[in-house]
């Protein structure tokens, strides 16, 4: 399998530090507001990189951290007069209910800034100590120029930054020794929240919160750091920098870095009017199509969200849906004679249908190829429809359709949907409606079929017999 590390910018074979393990860190949202579709992408996309880690074998610590102390936040508090936890906690929960409907698992642990304050203040003290911080009037600052390697996720040299203009740089370059210097802890405004240190009261400052919660629950150096390419400048090069000069070691062996994406081909933003919402996705569409379109190209590729595009995955996604309802319906009435054992040509006929899989596993272990990976799975789906039909034992297909499932799994797409339950009213007009066909009243079979669309119930006459769905 082969990850392409933005470290060293090339793809390399991965190796994890413990054999059967693989730890990972995956930078989580600022919980001030609902999460929007940027923020879905690394969710999505990292979610599904543990899935396919665990589709192989291995054991996965996969952490995930709720920023939950930040100006934003603050700025939302005051804007409501309430506390920041009040926000925070909303919002934490929120999206923990998108996470859910986009089918994103939660992580092995979801740790909160505010509850690490202590090994934040601990790390700081060792910075100081180590020569790589100094404190003026409150804040505690990073030396970067005291990393001999500072720019070297980022590919950026200390003094091409220095000239690259203020954008790049922090505030406050009166107190500091070197205007790249970076905050590690910041003293207290009147009305914010604060906790006690060395320093004086005051809170963290944001780069130092990852490499804390990273090294507590992964340890000092671990596999896989990831997030957004908004991230690798200057949040990923200070957690490095920091993390590395406290502790002594690498930091992380692999830094995976999702691409942009764009609504409309613009860049998403709410002065142009094309900021969303999961939430505001969700009243228009089933978060798996959201889920669908974002894997439906590489990761590291910019993606650019369109309704257009999204009607197209959705129809994508059915095609899926439909070929695993279809083949639940050929089990559920397969030949009763031998429905247990697979005939010679479908034994046969198995081997292509692991080709498949193996096309699924050859395009995920090439640095996680999902569209290729749903490629596979659309191969899949066409070779099914093709192969398999009324005649088939019923093992054979169950077969073909748990390697449908169980591919799509790995993506974190659902297509096995559970049976629907209709309550009897619904099942009685079903029957009628067969009954009147059989006696051939067509004009009651067809007011029926209309009844039934009217609640909701769409009936579909196929040569296997009547199958329905809801509208």
């Amino acid at each position: 399998m082969k990850l392409f590390n933005t470290l060293t910018m090339k793809k390399e074979e991965f190796v994890p530090i413990e054999p059967g393990k693989v730890s990972m860190y995956v930078c989580g949202p600022t919980v001030y507001n609902f999460i929007h579709i940027g923020n879905a992408r690394p969710m999505i996309v990292f979610d599904t990189a543990r899935r396919y880690f665990e589709y192989k074998g291995f054991e996965v610590n996969y952490v995930s951290n709720f920023t939950d102390v930040d100006d934003k936040i603050i700025a939302k508090a005051i804007e409501e007069g309430v506390s920041s936890d009040e926000i925070s906690e909303r919002y934490i929960k929120e999206c923990k209910q998108d996470m859910a409907d986009m089918n994103v698992r939660p992580a092995t642990t979801h740790p909160r800034a505010t509850r690490e304050i202590d090994g934040m203040i601990e790390m700081i003290e060792t910075l100081i100590e180590k020569d790589f911080a100094y404190e003026v009037n409150g804040t505690v600052y990073f030396r970067t120029r005291k990393d001999p390697q500072y720019g070297k996720l980022s590919h950026k040299n200390l003094d091409d930054l220095r000239s690259g203009g203020r954008s790049l740089l922090v505030t406050g370059e009166d107190q500091k020794e070197d205007p790249l210097d970076f905050v590690l802890w910041k003293p207290k405004k009147e009305g914010e929240p604060f906790w006690t240190s060395p320093w004086g009261d005051g809170r963290p400052g944001w780069h130092i919160e990852c490499s804390v919660m990273s090294k507590k629950y992964l340890g000092s150096t671990i596999d896989i750091h990831a997030g957004g390419e908004d991230l690798v400048f200057p949040h990923h090069e200070n957690e490095i920098a920091q993390s590395e000069c406290c502790n002594g070691v690498p930091f992380a062996h692999y830094w995976l870095h999702n691409a942009f994406l764009n609504i409309d081909n613009r860049k998403m933003s709410k002065s142009l009017g094309n900021f969303f919402t999961v939430r505001e996705i969700k009243e228009k569409y089933d978060l798996q199509i959201l889920r669908f379109f974002m894997l439906s190209a590489h990761y590291r590729s910019p993606l650019n969200f369109s309704a257009e595009l999204m009607e197209s995955a959705h129809s994508a996604l059915e095609r899926i849906i439909n070929a695993v309802d279809n083949l639940k319906f050929l089990a559920g009435n397969a030949p009763a004679a031998g429905a247990d054992a697979m005939s010679q040509e479908e034994a046969a006929s198995m081997e292509t249908v692991k080709g498949f899989g193996m096309q699924f596993e050859q395009a995920m272990d090439d640095d996680l190829n999902t569209a290729d990976a749903i490629a596979a799975v659309f191969d899949l789906v066409k070779y099914a429809n093709s192969n398999v039909s009324e005649t088939s034992s019923k093992a054979y297909v169950e077969a073909v359709k748990q390697q449908i499932v169980s591919l799509c799994d790995v993506l974190g797409l659902i297509v096995d949907k559970k049976a629907e339950v209709l309550d009897d009213e619904i099942e009685k007009l079903i029957e009628e409606r067969q009954a009147a066909r059989k006696a051939k009243d067509f004009a009651k079979a067809d007011a029926i079929r209309g009844q039934l669309l009217e609640m909701g119930i769409v009936l579909l006459d196929t040569r296997e017999g009547v199958k329905w769905k809801r509208a």
